[in-house]
């Protein structure tokens, strides 16, 4: 895939200056809120309890006690939310673009493995976030809900927002209420390389974290739901990322951060070294279901067994799909 100037330009071929400026304000608002929103409203809260303002943020703090538990219990979707006109703008800046390659039965559970995490996943978040890319018209009867860093829902504000786009946490809890209380026709989508495989996130580099990372099949074991791999191609791409090698200095405080507050900070720029990211499309190919029997007390050698399934399943993904998505047809994909 190419980036820089000449892709940016290309991408922006028959738009008007309006579109244009439009698809950068919409892409600027959703990267702003991703590294900016839960930081600056927990600041916000701390300044105004100081203040003759302090009632606001004490009854917001009560509230969000009482609430505490909402988002493991389903959260509270608003469809206003996900139709809002932006994320089609956002779309469009790259563009996403989802692609089906298999039917999904919607009188059955999914569970949706994300690869690669990147640096904040906008096309899983566009994709299966918002109405823009067509997900209930190309698996009708199916509800997509994204599953993410459970720490977030304790950022004042930013959980009211994230709840609204129907993003839940990435828990057990969570996965329990929603595999037994909403029925069938559920897909739930985890970027299964978390924090650890952002770390990797930079262009060429197609490497998946996700040897070790065996939750998502036990619970797929657990509650009889299909396992699905999907794969943003591009995703990679819209950033470029400084990469310290391991056992750096540089990697080793990375790896510490990660492990006390969850999530690894990313030393990444975008178009003219800034956070607009380069328009390179984004195409998120969801494979074919891999059938999963339900076993409430499986055997790590059940876990194992589908969890190789996968693993080769998102391979096979990879490279039949890689060539059409932008890539060369040397492009590896590596799994640690």
């Amino acid at each position: 895939m190419n980036s820089g100037i000449d892709s940016n330009k290309g991408m922006t071929k028959g738009k008007t200056r309006w579109k244009v400026f439009l698809e950068v304000v919409s892409t600027l608002q959703a990267v702003s809120t991703f590294l900016f929103l839960g930081v600056t409203c927990s600041l916000l809260m701390f300044y105004l309890m100081f203040t003759s303002l302090w009632p606001i943020p004490t009854l917001y703090f009560v509230w969000q006690v009482v609430d505490w538990h909402t988002p493991e219990r389903g959260g509270r979707k608003t469809t206003f939310l996900r139709n809002w006109r932006a994320w089609d703008h956002l779309r469009d800046f790259f563009p996403i673009k989802l692609v089906k390659t298999a039917e999904l039965n919607p009188n059955k559970n999914y569970i949706v493995g994300i690869h690669p995490h990147g640096i904040m996943s906008l096309g899983a978040f566009t994709c299966f976030s918002t109405e823009s890319c067509g997900f209930k018209e190309l698996f009708p009867g199916l509800r997509s809900t994204l599953l993410v860093l459970a720490g977030l829902f304790r950022l004042p504000v930013f959980r009211e927002y994230t709840m609204f786009l129907g993003i839940l946490p990435v828990s057990k809890k969570s996965l329990v209420h929603l595999l037994t209380n909403r029925g069938k026709g559920n897909a739930l989508l985890i970027l299964i390389g978390g924090a650890a495989e952002s770390l990797f996130s930079a262009p060429g580099i197609n490497t998946l974290v996700m040897r070790q990372r065996k939750g998502f099949v036990r619970v797929a074991l657990e509650f009889g739901a299909d396992l699905v791999p999907a794969y943003a191609f591009g995703e990679n791409e819209i950033f470029k990322q400084v990469i310290f090698s391991e056992g750096s200095l540089g990697r080793r405080l990375q790896d510490l951060f990660k492990k006390i507050m969850g999530f690894a900070p990313c030393l990444f720029a975008g178009e003219h070294m800034g956070i607009l990211p380069y328009r390179i499309p984004i195409t998120t190919v969801v494979g074919s279901p891999i059938s999963v029997p339900k076993h409430i007390k499986a055997t790590e050698e059940e876990v194992d067994h589908f969890h190789n399934l996968y693993m080769e399943a998102l391979s096979k993904l990879f490279h039949e799909h890689k060539v059409s998505c932008g890539l060369s047809e040397n492009h590896e994909l590596r799994i640690i």
